[in-house]
């Protein structure tokens, strides 16, 4: 039987603009006929993995999501002694094995190195790329037919492993995501706002014009987000290994109750802390508990924050009562309250991380 590793975290964000859509507002969504904050999972995917605490922990672990690996391959060549003409055919016929490559550009002479796909390098193919570079420069020759084989089935990319790859030209070469990632949603009605803005020039000395030098607006939003997070340990364990697996869920789960996209953080300063956390383990069919917020949470008797953990709380003794005769999954939870705290991150961490076989 497979075992998942389920989290459901509770995170308050003061006004914010965390995930802008293509109107440079941020994003929306309707569930329970009201409208709704929301932040995509391609935008906390990206944070948590970029994110300092993920990089610490899986220190040469971490894969690179580039298009330029044909420029950076490239320029390693040219300032090794080779010519460009030689460098550019070179790091094209290594570039070329992660995907189609874009075509010649009058005003950008390097756009023909370039991936047009994104392609995810895995730490055991990017030491590869730079071997190989480095001994075509020392021999001067172009690469056969056999060095070219660059691409890694089996590799030990903690973030490639978690959230997968897709090589379109090199399907065998795909990773299948062990991590699934829900969008985070409020749990209450909300409505995108707009801050108007101006900006004064210091220089200005108001004799002739005393107005700003600068006017603008940005859509913004506060709320309080439910993410529902699952992991197939058992695939992340069959392509990381027993303790890397383990660091890598562990990671993971601290960088999604710490970290927060990094969207506007400069203007709003809008970082924040999971005030709850529930960390379930199991061999049951996953399922989230977004259902919980179907029905708006408001801010009546003890307050919002208290009545979405009873409302969480309750759908996941209900859909237990009612599936299997009251029975929970084994679990650790957080909650830090002004009224109360209860549980331990170091606990919840170590719970988590032992679902990766530490």
């Amino acid at each position: 039987m497979t075992t998942f590793l389920q989290l459901h975290l509770l995170t308050a964000y003061p006004p914010a603009c965390l995930n802008r859509d293509d109107l440079n507002r941020p994003k929306s969504a309707v569930m329970g006929g009201v409208s709704r904050l929301r932040v995509s999972s391609q935008s906390l995917k990206r944070a948590w993995r970029t994110s300092e605490q993920f990089e610490a922990a899986l220190k040469g672990h971490v894969g690179t999501r580039t298009k330029l690996k044909g420029v950076e391959v490239f320029e390693r060549l040219t300032q090794s002694g080779i010519g460009e003409k030689d460098a550019k055919e070179w790091a094209q016929a290594i570039a070329a094995r992660f995907g189609k490559l874009k075509g010649k550009k009058e005003d950008k002479p390097l756009n023909d190195l370039e991936i047009e796909q994104l392609a995810h390098f895995s730490p055991e193919e990017a030491v590869a790329i730079d071997a190989l570079a480095d001994r075509l420069a020392a021999e001067k020759r172009k690469p056969g037919e056999e060095e070219l084989n660059l691409l890694r089935k089996q590799h030990t990319a903690a973030d490639i492993a978690l959230f997968g790859r897709m090589l379109a030209d090199s399907p065998a070469f795909n990773t299948e995501a062990a991590c699934q990632v829900a969008h985070a949603v409020t749990v209450h009605r909300a409505a995108v706002e707009d801050d108007f803005f101006t900006a004064v020039d210091d220089l200005n000395t108001r004799e002739e014009d005393a107005g700003s030098a600068h006017m603008g607006e940005q859509g913004f939003g506060a709320g309080l987000f439910y993410s529902y997070i699952c992991v197939n340990c058992d695939a992340l364990r069959d392509q990381l290994g027993n303790e890397l697996a383990g660091k890598a869920i562990q990671a993971l789960t601290e960088a999604a109750a710490t970290v927060a996209p990094t969207g506007k953080q400069n203007s709003f300063a809008s970082r924040a802390w999971a005030y709850y956390a529930l960390a379930e383990k199991g061999s049951r069919q996953p399922r989230a508990l977004s259902l919980a917020f179907m029905k708006p949470v408001n801010d009546y008797g003890d307050g919002m924050l208290v009545n979405a953990v009873q409302a969480l709380e309750t759908m996941r003794d209900n859909l237990d009562k009612v599936y299997y005769e009251g029975q929970a999954l084994a679990s650790r939870k957080l909650v830090a309250l002004p009224e109360r705290a209860e549980g331990s991150f170091h606990e919840l961490l170590g719970f988590a991380a032992d679902c990766g076989g530490m």
